[in-house]
This record gives structure tokens, C-alpha cells and sequence, in this order.
């Protein structure tokens, strides 16, 4: 049975995501204890781990209030652990995980920040991308290249279609109104925003075949002509997206 999935909006536009199954319940990021903690209390529900996706305090700054009102164990990425909370356990690309009593594959998603990682769960169809792949977008680099990022998405991208991609915040509006402006003739994607708008409602989680359809970041190969770069590669299209999208 796949795992059940809460998500939490927390803090402005955070998204943090509980995940429960019979063998207990997991939370993919801390950025405010509060809800979390609210919402583990509503269910009865006693909270296992926590994994990290990356350094950035709106995603880690609730571990230490919520380990100590649970006790759960924290598991991040090795090469961000002298910026991370302390680590229970520590992970690198290509590990897994046995959790939930599902193996989840721990994926290098670098560009927003050095050692951000995925964490994919194949069994439950989800990936916890953070600030990597979002909803109509990517994340901005602070830390990474647009080589990097590129790779990161690409490794994304080759995930299975129907995997719920489930991001880090909610940027609908302005990913939206970027998508919109470089790609304007895209029915898919004028579609979503509508039911976006007439549902009021957030734009993630969705899936990696909607993420294909609507978001720019993915599209590269179809925005290459409308960007007069017939002749760039992908990953040079990519940082021209990136590029405009920082400018918008």
C-alpha cells in the first residue's frame, strides 16, 4: 500500500510533508514546529525520522524543537553535515534507505545549494525535491552552476512520469506568470493555471508527467527555438531560463 501523504505549509510559503505508514511516519523538513507538531498530535500519529534535503534555514531551523518533543532520529546528506542539525544518520547519493518499510533512493540534486539531495520513495510514486525541482520551476543557485542544476534536473526528469513531485515552497504565482511568459502557447500549461486559479488552490505536489508538460525548466528542448537558440545545448538553454527567471 503506498504511504499516506500530508502536506504542511508552514512558515510563509514553506512546504514541509509528513509520510505515514503502517511501520510509523517520517517528516521531510523542518521549517516551523508548530504545524507539525499540531498535526501529528490530530492524528495520534508518533513521528519516526526526519530527513533533510538541505542547509537553508527555512527548512531546518524546527529540528531541535521537534526532536525534542518526539524524539525523532534526523537523517541528512554527509557532505552538508557540518551545516546541518546533528545527524543520526548521514547519507550520500546513490544510498538508500530503509524506511517506512520502503526503500528510499537518496538523489544528488546540487544547484541550489552543494550536497541538496532528493529523497525518492518508488514504491509511493513521491520525490521530495525541495528546492530543486519545484512546481513550474527550479530553484534559484546560490551555491551551484547552471551545469549543476541542469544535471540535478536531468537525473529528476528520468524519474517514472506519474511520480508526485513534491517540492519545497509555494511559488505558484511567480513560476507561473514566468512559465506563461516564455511559453505562452502552451495549453497544458494554460490549463493548470486555470484550475490553479479557479480552485485556489497550491500547485504542488503534482507530477513529474504534469512538471514535463508545464514547467519551463523542463522543456528546454521545446523553448529552444522561441529562444533563438536553435544551435545551444540543452544545459545552455537551461541557463538562459535560469538567467531570465532571476531578471523577472
Amino acid at each position: 500500500m503506498p504511504l499516506d501523504l500530508v502536506t504542511l505549509r508552514c512558515l510563509r510559503d514553506n512546504y514541509a510533508y509528513l509520510l505515514h505508514g503502517p511501520a510509523g511516519t517520517v517528516l521531510i523538513d523542518a521549517p516551523e514546529a508548530m504545524p507539525v507538531l499540531t498535526e501529528l498530535g490530530a492524528r495520534g500519529w508518533t513521528l519516526d525520522a526526519i530527513l533533510l534535503t538541505h542547509h537553508h534555514d527555512d527548512h531546518i531551523q524546527a529540528v531541535p524543537d521537534i526532536v525534542a518533543a518526539t524524539g525523532a532520529r534526523v537523517i541528512g546528506a554527509a557532505a552538508d553535515a557540518h551545516r546541518l542539525p546533528p545527524l543520526d544518520q548521514s547519507v550520500a547519493p546513490g544510498d538508500v534507505v530503509e524506511i517506512l518499510g520502503e526503500t528510499a533512493f537518496v538523489i544528488d540534486v546540487s544547484g541550489h545549494t552543494i550536497g541538496h539531495v532528493a529523497f525518492h520513495f518508488p514504491q509511493s510514486g513521491m520525490a521530495f525535491t525541495a528546492d530543486s525541482l519545484m512546481a513550474m520551476g527550479c530553484g534559484r543557485l546560490f551555491e551551484g552552476d547552471p551545469a549543476m542544476m541542469w544535471d540535478s534536473l536531468s537525473r529528476l526528469n528520468a524519474l517514472p512520469g506519474p511520480t508526485l513531485i513534491c517540492s519545497g515552497h509555494d511559488y505558484c504565482t511567480a513560476n507561473g506568470a514566468f512559465a506563461l511568459s516564455v511559453d505562452p502557447d502552451n495549453p497544458a500549461l494554460q490549463d493548470r493555471l486555470t484550475a490553479i486559479a479557479e480552485a485556489r488552490s497550491s500547485c504542488a505536489p503534482a507530477t513529474l508527467d504534469e512538471e514535463r508538460a508545464t514547467n519551463p525548466f523542463l522543456r528546454v528542448a521545446d523553448l529552444r527555438g522561441p529562444l533563438g537558440m536553435e544551435e545551444a545545448t540543452d544545459a545552455q538553454v537551461f541557463a538562459r531560463l535560469r538567467a531570465m527567471k532571476d531578471d523577472f
